[in-house]
Formats: C-alpha cells, sequence, structure tokens
C-alpha cells in the first residue's frame, strides 16, 4: 500500500521531472517540492487560518476574562479554552497540520530518492519494479546523475575545502537556518502564556529546525534540498499573500494589524 499509493507515484514523477530537465536531479527534487506544494496548498491556507483564528483570540474579551479568572490554575484555564475553542469552532491544531502531514512526504522522497540512485545490480532491479514502463523508459535513465553543484545527493552533504580536514555541513545549517525562519514568519504574534496554542507552537518553533537539521545531517543530501526547497516556496507563498509576521523576527517593529 505504501509503495503504491507514495513510493512508486513519487519515484516517477521525479524521474520525468529528471528527463525534462535535462537529467538534472537537484533541479528535478526542486521542482517536484515546487509541485508538492502546489498541491498541499490547501493544507497551507488551512495554517493561515488557523494561525490567524488563534491570534484574534488572544483579543478575545472572554478570552481575556478565563485567563484572569483561573489565574494560577492550569487545569482550569485549559478547560475552559477547549470549552471557548469548541465554541468558537477553532481547531488549536490547525496551524501544526501541514507540518505533520509533510512528515509522510518527507519519508516518501527520501526512499524515492534512495532507491533512484540504484547502483547496485539488486537496486536496479527493484528499481525497473517501480518505473512505470508507458511514462518512461527505464534503460534510458540508468545510471542517474547524481551530481548538483558539489553535491553528491546520495549521500549527507559535506563541503570539502582542500586547507581542511573535514567537510563542512553547509546544508544542513541552511536547513535549520531556513526551517526557524519560516516557523517565526508564519507565526502568529505571541500569545498569552497560557495558551496551548501558543505553546505549542513555541516548542515546534524551537525543536523543529533541530529536528530537519539532523535529518539534513545524516541522510541523502536529496532530501536536504528537498527542505530547503519547501522551506524558501513556503516563505514566498506566505509573501504572496501578506501574511508573514515580521513581528517575530523584528520586534521593533509596530505589531502588524491582523486580517
Amino acid at each position: 500500500m505504501w509503495d503504491t499509493l507514495i513510493i512508486t507515484p513519487f519515484l516517477n514523477v521525479l524521474l520525468f521531472i529528471y528527463t525534462v530537465v535535462g537529467q538534472n536531479f537537484g533541479l528535478s527534487i526542486i521542482l517536484f517540492t515546487f509541485l508538492i506544494r502546489l498541491v498541499t496548498f490547501p493544507l497551507t491556507q488551512q495554517q493561515i487560518k488557523g494561525a490567524a483564528s488563534m491570534q484574534d483570540l488572544q483579543k478575545n474579551k472572554k478570552w481575556q476574562d478565563m485567563q484572569k479568572k483561573h489565574k494560577g490554575d492550569k487545569e482550569k484555564l485549559a478547560q475552559a479554552q477547549m470549552e471557548l475553542y469548541k465554541e468558537l469552532g477553532i481547531n488549536p491544531l490547525a496551524s501544526c497540520l501541514p507540518t505533520v502531514i509533510q512528515f509522510p512526504i518527507i519519508i516518501g522522497l527520501y526512499q524515492s530518492v534512495i532507491r533512484s540512485l540504484a547502483s547496485t545490480p539488486t537496486q536496479l532491479l527493484d528499481l525497473a519494479q517501480h518505473v512505470y514502463p508507458n511514462l518512461l523508459n527505464f534503460s534510458e535513465l540508468i545510471p542517474l546523475n547524481s551530481k548538483f553543484l558539489w553535491m553528491n545527493l546520495a549521500q549527507p552533504e559535506r563541503l570539502n575545502l582542500p586547507f581542511l580536514d573535514f567537510g563542512i555541513p553547509i546544508l544542513a545549517v541552511v536547513v535549520v537556518a531556513t526551517t526557524y525562519l519560516q516557523s517565526k514568519l508564519m507565526s502568529p504574534t505571541s500569545a498569552g502564556s497560557g495558551d496551548q496554542g501558543a505553546q505549542m507552537s513555541k516548542m515546534m518553533n524551537i525543536y523543529m529546525p533541530f529536528l530537519m537539521g539532523y535529518l539534513a545531517l545524516t541522510l541523502a543530501s536529496g532530501l536536504s534540498l528537498y527542505f530547503v526547497a519547501s522551506n524558501v516556496i513556503g516563505i514566498a507563498q506566505y509573501a504572496a499573500m501578506g501574511r508573514l509576521n515580521w513581528n517575530n523576527i523584528l520586534p521593533s517593529r509596530t505589531p502588524a494589524k491582523s486580517k
């Protein structure tokens, strides 16, 4: 089921783009990322709506009264908060859903990249079994060009300089930076400390960049390239909709009015 619904379609789309762009696998990953972002755009809109709802909640008088009434009693405050969520039709997980949905895509892309860059006879046989014969000519694809800039997309990325005895994980650093920047720019203005949604968002902003950075450091650089492209495209989507929250990066700026 996993192979049929995720791996095989991903693999064939990647290879099809690869043939169209002149057998540049790095460029095919970037274009594939753009395609994924386009398909999942409704989830991005849901994330925007959820974040805006959580931001508007902080100005709700009923919520402000609840915070004063249950100050010092987190359990009662949380219960009252969930009741208010239900009353207002707010889903506190809405802003986190696209991130959760992205994990199967990440796993599927990683396995697709690894299978695409087959080198042993067993791996080549496995790859041949997953290629749609009516879409692609398998004999013309092999071997795939795994080189992109200084990277081997089948291996963890390291930039090797002649005067250093170790490689520098440039892409892993970029993954951490862009993931953090994206999460901060897309988060609503800091909410009250008693807000569970705000606390969850804050934790995600802290832990997610390091998780993505660890994956970029240890797994194939083709996956790291997907992370960076996805982050940049995500930021561009939010910017196009006028939803970037620069106040989280530049707190000295005048708070933006919610839309």
